[in-house]
């Protein structure tokens, strides 16, 4: 019986490789798709870069021009997408997370989707009508609303508390010009007096 078990604990076939864990092989597609998003972040890190360049910075002055925010999104942007691009030619490939809130065989609710996308561009049109807060206020509760909430009245009060507070910041602070609608035309003089 000896012999038997030293002829079963022998590699079989002369095979001398290492064993070791297997070689991972990424799918072709996956690998483009991480090249394609690092591609088209980069070039959007590029438009809003050149985009910054055109936006008109009135007079010289101390305080932060409207320019800071569009510089410091293309500068995320492109940093991160050459970090990004830079791993991937390195063959460095990020693993899939796994996880337990995905559902593999949910299908896409097209109606919430919808009403996402009215609500969208509902707030862009309104914004010039009813004012900057207004519409955010709108946008909020109504996504707020398509997502199930049972207050979304709150999601309401919620955004106009952020529209008034973008309003002041930016529109008194930054000097930018954001609409304030007829509902709240009358902080046109306090948000004036911000800007100095």
């Amino acid at each position: 019986m000896s012999g038997e078990s030293s002829v079963r604990d022998a590699p079989s076939g002369g095979d001398t490789t290492p064993s070791g864990p297997p070689a991972v092989t990424e799918p072709l597609g996956r690998k483009i798709g991480e090249f394609i998003f690092a591609g088209l972040s980069l070039a959007l890190g590029i438009f809003v870069l050149v985009g910054a360049f055109a936006i008109r910075v009135p007079g010289a002055g101390t305080q932060v021009g409207p320019r800071v925010f569009p510089f410091l999104v293309s500068a995320i942007l492109i940093a991160s997408a050459v970090m990004v691009l830079v791993e991937l030619f390195r063959g460095t490939v990020v693993e899939e997370e796994g996880s337990e809130d995905i559902e593999v065989g949910a299908k896409t609710d097209w109606v919430t989707l919808l009403k996402l996308v009215v609500f969208v561009i509902a707030h862009l049109v309104l914004i010039d009508i009813l004012g900057w807060a207004i519409a955010a206020a709108i946008l909020f509760g109504g996504v707020a609303w398509s997502l199930g909430a049972k207050r979304w009245w709150v999601g309401l009060l919620i955004g106009l508390g952020l529209g008034l507070l973008v309003q002041i910041v930016f529109g008194g602070f930054l000097g930018l010009s954001l609409p304030l609608g007829p509902v709240f035309g009358w902080l046109a003089p306090f948000i004036s007096s911000l800007g100095g």
